[in-house]
């Protein structure tokens, strides 16, 4: 289906554009059985001009799902699988001798793309691991001296996994914190897995989005005319502050060794405003702040040795923190 078809929302329009970020969940659906808060999380992060970390054992859909959101956006979309022998210019490209011209000419590596999928990325090295950070932070790639811009939008979808560390390297905090949203996939439930069974006896193939029915519902001219919507969300002063509190409150637990920075603040206001936008209002609430607090500030703590073995989580730590700072009126 052509996106200039009646599906597809029109151009600059962010009440259309809403509604068809909001068509994404039912159009990936038809591909992925039950991530509705993993595809709002992505949609989220597109909206910020952010990246997300997803974190689910093996098989649980994540190629599949950013494959079916690159279908329903009409984007371009890369995977690379993250290995020890991954080298920085398998990522972001190199420049290749050609012997007709004798010039060097510059080969683009598959950074160059809309969504990224990083697959295990803390399988590869450090060196490799941080080529992709000026990739997130700038926009661009260098190589050999020379800035090459990367296509708008862009995301980096890194996966880990969360039970098997042998032969990892674990991202250091510092990087951990270019990420805007660290989602978890979790295993379906009962019903969601029978239904995955279904699909595939009748003979669903994951490699084949459009014979799923898989169409494009949206533009990247709608996601521009979003962001425009969403940068016009109005905070009040009281929500500034209550987004403040709640940070300030996680650098005070004692269960933590690291809390979230100002850095980590300035992201929950962001999701929260495109979580305003995409519930249809203009303003943002506490709900919004609350709702996008766990996946933008879980990977932005760090736990201290005694609480991890008492069974704390960073999650439990975030819910603590929400349930006690006051909330504005």
């Amino acid at each position: 289906m052509d996106p200039t078809t009646d599906n597809a929302a029109p151009t600059g329009d962010p009440a259309a554009a809403r509604a068809a970020l909001e068509d994404l969940r039912a159009e990936i659906a038809k591909a992925v059985v039950g991530q509705d808060p993993a595809v709002t999380g992505l949609v989220v992060a597109l909206l910020c001009r952010g990246h997300v970390l997803l974190e689910g054992v093996p098989g649980v859909a994540k190629t599949l799902l950013i494959r079916s959101l690159a279908a329903a956006l009409e984007l371009d979309t890369k995977r690379v699988q993250f290995t020890p022998d991954l080298m920085p210019s398998d990522v972001t490209g190199s420049l290749v001798y050609d012997a007709r011209t004798a010039e060097f000419s510059f080969q683009p590596g598959p950074v160059f793309t809309n969504l990224l999928l990083a697959d295990e990325i803390n399988r590869t090295p450090p060196k490799t691991q941080s080529s992709l950070l000026e990739a997130m932070e700038e926009r661009q790639v260098t190589v050999d001296g020379t800035p090459r811009a990367l296509p708008d939008p862009f995301l980096v979808a890194a996966t880990q996994n969360p039970v098997e560390y042998e032969g990892t390297y674990p991202l250091p905090e510092a990087q951990l914190d270019r990420f805007l949203l660290k989602l978890t996939i979790p295993l379906p439930s009962r019903q969601d897995e029978i239904d995955v069974l279904t699909r595939h006896a009748q003979g669903f193939d994951p490699r084949d989005l459009r014979a799923a029915g898989v169409r494009p519902v949206a533009t990247a001219a709608d996601l521009e005319a979003a962001r425009r919507a969403v940068a016009a969300t109005t905070v009040s002063p009281e929500i500034t502050a209550y987004v403040v509190d709640v940070c300030r409150a996680t650098r005070e637990s004692p269960s933590l060794t690291l809390g979230v920075s100002p850095r980590g603040a300035t992201a929950l206001l962001a999701t929260a405003r495109a979580w305003a936008w995409l519930t249809g209002r203009d303003y943002v609430i506490p709900d919004d702040v609350k709702a996008l607090a766990l996946p933008t500030l879980r990977h932005r703590i760090q736990l201290r040795p005694e609480a991890e073995m008492e069974g704390v989580t960073a999650d439990s730590v975030i819910n603590a923190v929400l349930s006690h700072v006051p909330v504005p009126r």
